[in-house]
């Protein structure tokens, strides 16, 4: 590991004990008695270290999703294991390099401290004061710092001895780029109701019946959860919001070049040192020896350098009003710009826009109402709190303000209403009934609480209520069926030199498709069947109330001569290098811990777990 990524790492790792330690989160609680949460070979596990990786991931997921993220839902989510997992992977490599007696000696220690900004002065030069009272406010002391950048620096040497060096062999780039990169060239045919010498006969009762029991998954409801909520979004609160004349006056003044914007061009400029360069060029393009673009890359530039966007005539200056005179694809000048002489072309119009006040009105008050909604609903955030926190239930909750009661029964296919939200989504997929609701916030301002009722197992419809579904499905499996007994006397003809049209079939020609790929006005799977068939065979395939023939005609090896591939090799070998070495380290890192042996203090843990509940 060099010394400049050495520094770098030390100095994250400062920094987030730094943004901790400075963040008020009280894990010097933990400093009693009890100092590790466990040990892997001597190495302690330090208990604030757990504290503060559990708070950055914590923080991470807060980040992701928008909003605070419970203790419990991390939890669920298995990220507290996550985080003693890493901590104890890195006890255990802790105890192997000091098994091994691997460690950097002080002149490379002091090397690294001297290299970490955060502790150097204005001048550049390291500063003791800064070093200590860095390390005072992370409650860490010198020995305990410097210790801990060389256990981190022999781990890192651990680490690459152990992943350094992997290489995948060419075979297997070879076996993915022809399973990714192979193409088929298929001919296909619709057969459909049409197709029929006679229609299906109408179904009976009995026919129903019988489809029904036999096709009982395709007419199961899916497992679901039983959730009451109380909700409140801002446009349930829109109707109530009074919005003032002055207040949508000086908010559409304020948004005035929104609505009322003069005529642009979007315009290149090719500026020239004298006015004598910019007629010689403008002779050029007369006479039909230049074009722009060769004007361009004869200056050393490209398009992009010249694009000036989207410009209003007063921008353009001198030359605004000769920009502004030409058409769409003409080249102005050369006339007097900024840059001095130049040369334009102009590839669009933005036309003006000029909108009324009384026009601009209906959207104006729509976001100020919404605006003021949000406003509403924070100012009662607390206020609802506050009736959970005292043992309110939903249904008081909806009495005492302004949400209103819901159920839903969710499940993952699940969208409308309040299952819209990604935020009730994921609350909804792990909540319990020894979950008391608390106030959750969505992202168009609006909040909710939700509980669990109970959950119920899939189970099949009642055939009287999807009655109409079944008959449905009768059709189509029917009109499949006697489409099928059609095909079954061509596909032997099919199979050999007999052309589709010999049986009055339209033909469709599709090359080249990927087993990524997508088909249009197919059924899914239907990539996945193809790529199942050998050359020259036919097949058939059901598609709703269709069915389709048809017949592989072509398999395309990927052109390895082609750039694009082999750079689709190399990045395949790299992944694979990459996720082999990521395995090579996840099995020496259990062997290891299985060598040193690890012990957790589940009591310290609750103690941890239970500052953040």
């Amino acid at each position: 590991m060099s010394k400049g990524s050495t520094s770098k790492t030390l100095v994250w790792i400062l920094m987030g004990l730094l943004i901790l330690g400075l963040g008020g989160f009280g894990v010097t609680n933990l400093s009693g008695t009890v100092r590790s949460v466990g040990d892997v070979g001597g190495k302690d596990i330090d208990i604030n270290d757990y504290a503060r990786a559990l708070q950055q991931e914590l923080n991470a997921l807060g980040a992701q999703t928008g909003r605070n993220v419970s203790f419990g839902e991390a939890q669920a989510a298995g990220i507290d294991s996550l985080v003693l997992g890493n901590l104890v992977v890195q006890r255990a490599m802790d105890a192997e390099t000091a098994r091994m007696g691997v460690s950097i000696g002080d002149e490379r220690l002091r090397s690294e401290l001297l290299a970490i900004p955060g502790f150097q002065g204005v001048n550049g030069e390291f500063d003791r004061d800064a070093y200590r009272y860095a390390l005072d406010q992370t409650r860490l002391t010198e020995a305990e710092f410097e210790d801990s950048i060389r256990e981190e620096t022999a781990r890192t040497l651990l680490q690459g001895s152990v992943v350094s060096g992997v290489a995948m062999p060419a075979i297997y780039g070879d076996t993915i780029l022809d399973f990714i990169g192979e193409q088929r060239d298929i001919t296909l045919a619709r057969l459909k109701a049409d197709d029929l010498v006679s229609p299906i006969s109408e179904p009976t009762e009995g026919d129903l019946r019988a489809f029904y029991d036999a096709n009982l998954d395709q007419f199961t409801l899916p497992a679901m959860r039983q959730i009451t909520y109380a909700l409140l979004t801002p446009d349930m609160l829109i109707d109530e919001v009074e919005v003032d004349e002055e207040s949508l006056q000086a908010l559409f003044e304020q948004r005035n070049e929104e609505f009322n914007r003069p005529e642009r061009r979007l315009v290149e400029r090719l500026a020239f040192a004298d006015m004598a360069s910019a007629e010689a060029a403008r002779a050029r393009l007369n006479s039909g020896e230049a074009s722009f673009e060769m004007l361009v890359e004869e200056r050393g530039l490209t398009l992009v350098d010249v694009d000036m966007g989207d410009v209003s005539m007063a921008e353009l200056g001198e030359a605004g009003e000769t920009v502004f005179g030409a058409v769409i694809g003409a080249i102005s000048g050369p006339v007097q710009s900024s840059l001095g002489p130049a040369l334009f072309r102009i590839n669009g119009i933005l036309p003006a826009l000029e909108t009324p006040f009384e026009e601009a009105v209906p959207t104006l008050r729509e976001e100020l109402a919404a605006e003021r909604a949000r406003r509403l609903i924070e100012a009662q955030i607390g206020d609802l709190e506050d009736l959970l926190a005292a043992g309110a239930t939903l249904e008081e909750l909806t009495e005492e303000s302004d949400m209103q009661l819901g159920q839903v029964g969710w499940h993952q296919e699940e969208s409308a209403g309040i299952a819209g939200y990604e935020t009730f989504r994921a609350l909804a997929s792990i909540v319990t009934k020894d979950d008391f609701p608390e106030i959750e916030i969505l992202a168009d301002g609006g909040l909710f609480a939700l509980r669990l009722d109970g959950e119920t197992e899939a189970t099949p419809a009642p055939f009287e209520d999807v009655r109409d579904d079944v008959a449905a499905a009768w059709a189509d499996a029917e009109t499949v069926s006697r489409l099928q007994d059609m095909a079954d006397g061509m596909l032997p003809s099919l199979g050999g030199d007999v052309d589709f049209a010999a049986f009055g079939l339209t033909a469709e020609q599709r090359p080249n498709i990927l087993r990524s790929g997508f088909v249009a006005d197919t059924p899914e799977g239907f990539v996945d069947a193809v790529f199942a068939m050998e050359t020259g065979t036919v097949t058939t395939i059901p598609a709703g109330d269709e069915l389709l023939i048809v017949k592989m005609t072509a398999v395309n090896k990927p052109d390895r001569t082609n750039p694009e591939i082999a750079n689709l090799m190399n990045a395949l070998l790299q992944q694979g290098a990459q996720g082999l070495s990521q395995d090579l380290f996840e099995a020496y890192a259990q062997e290891i811990q299985f060598v040193h042996g690890v012990t957790i203090n589940q009591q310290a843990l609750n103690a941890v777990h239970a500052q953040f509940q």
